[in-house]
């Protein structure tokens, strides 16, 4: 698939962070493969990179089962459309970018079209629903992975899997000075610094911010000195703030890399906090509908992604009723200073990044892209 000729690939991401990976993914096949042309679901990052939007990921992303039902009607209706997209447009290759709920129905539903399929960050199977394993097997034809543990997984339930690293093991580069995000925020280098994640998402967002400002109250009453700042996604919105809480719209990665410590929720940002040696505490609350499901068909011991490469658990974690404000407090405050619960987090976070491969992920994924013959 390396020849000259001009390549069109239908790519699908519907969230935010895939939107992310997808943009670099499509850069790094551009670098091989120049004349190379995108067309399908993304976002803006994807679109800097030259994909034709079909559908952008603000209109996608949405998570729960109660919020799924919600919209069904919508995404039966996007599903459709993207099925005779893909079916006329007739592309060399079909990217499926995360996004498994709507993704591996999209797989199936293309099995007629005779496209060859790549999914690029899989599907978290091994957490439940392990039988849509059975749907990689028969439907997807490339299976890329990015977590360490997710390649011995699906070859030992028979699916081939390759695994170029994970994005996170990219060099990083930040994009300001300590001593500039902390002028810009006003903050004073003598005192620690907090740094809140509540989400990517609105749902998330709706559910966690009033316990992280109930915990950060506590906080400050425990510890005067404590700053705090809130790295927000630009999709979602916060209310209240409090003026004393500064706001980081962009450089989320500096938010995390120059903190003292984070409050978490569970997602992919408690991975960076490891990868960039801040301690963390997780937290998550989804509604108790969506609970109830995930209690009976998880099969994981744990909520972050941290812990679950590790094999343990190293960061703590209050999940949905534990998610108590004075509880998180307590735990947030062991992180500051020379703690002994900071010091053996931070040295569990050097084996979580070693596990993580070398710098190059997306070149590693797009010469398997490119190099892959059906």
């Amino acid at each position: 698939m390396t020849d000259s000729r001009a390549l069109t690939f239908f790519v699908v991401a519907g969230e935010e962070s895939g939107d992310l990976h997808g943009s670099r993914l499509m850069r790094s096949l551009k670098k091989i493969h120049p004349s190379s042309r995108f067309i399908g679901h993304g976002g803006n990052r994807m679109k800097g990179e030259g994909l034709q939007i079909l559908r952008h990921v603000d209109s996608l992303s949405m998570m729960g089962f109660s919020e799924v039902l919600k919209h069904l009607p919508f995404m039966i209706k996007v599903m459709g459309e993207t099925v005779k997209a893909i079916e006329k447009l007739r592309p060399d290759r079909v990217i499926l970018i995360d996004y498994p709920g709507f993704n591996l129905r999209l797989a199936k539903r293309l099995k007629m079209s005779y496209i060859p399929i790549t999914y690029f960050i899989l599907p978290q199977v091994w957490a439940w629903k392990e039988k849509r394993v059975e749907i990689l097997k028969k439907y997807v034809n490339q299976s890329l992975c990015i977590f360490p543990f997710e390649q011995k997984w699906f070859e030992d339930r028979g699916v081939s899997v390759h695994y170029p690293g994970h994005p996170f093991s990219e060099q990083y580069f930040p994009e300001e000075t300590k001593d500039a995000f902390f002028l810009r925020h006003n903050f004073e280098k003598s005192d620690p610094l907090l740094v809140l994640l509540p989400g990517s998402r609105q749902q998330e967002v709706d559910r966690h911010w009033s316990v992280f400002l109930k915990s950060v109250e506590f906080i400050k009453a425990e510890n005067p000195n404590v700053q705090f700042c809130v790295a927000k996604s630009p999709a979602v919105t916060l209310n209240p703030i409090p003026s004393f809480i500064r706001t980081e719209n962009k450089l989320t990665k500096c938010s995390i890399l120059y903190a003292d410590a984070a409050l978490s929720s569970s997602g992919t940002a408690t991975l960076e906090c490891a990868v960039h040696d801040t301690p963390v505490v997780v937290c998550y609350r989804m509604s108790w509908f969506s609970w109830q499901i995930i209690k009976h068909l998880t099969n994981v011991p744990f909520a972050s992604m941290v812990n679950l490469i590790a094999g343990k658990k190293i960061v703590p974690e209050f999940l949905q009723t534990a998610m108590k404000p004075k509880l998180i407090a307590g735990s947030v405050l062991n992180l500051f200073n020379r703690s002994g619960e900071r010091k053996n987090m931070l040295l569990q976070f050097e084996a979580v990044r070693r596990s993580l491969g070398l710098p190059g992920v997306y070149d590693r994924a797009a010469e398997a892209v490119l190099n892959k013959h059906f």
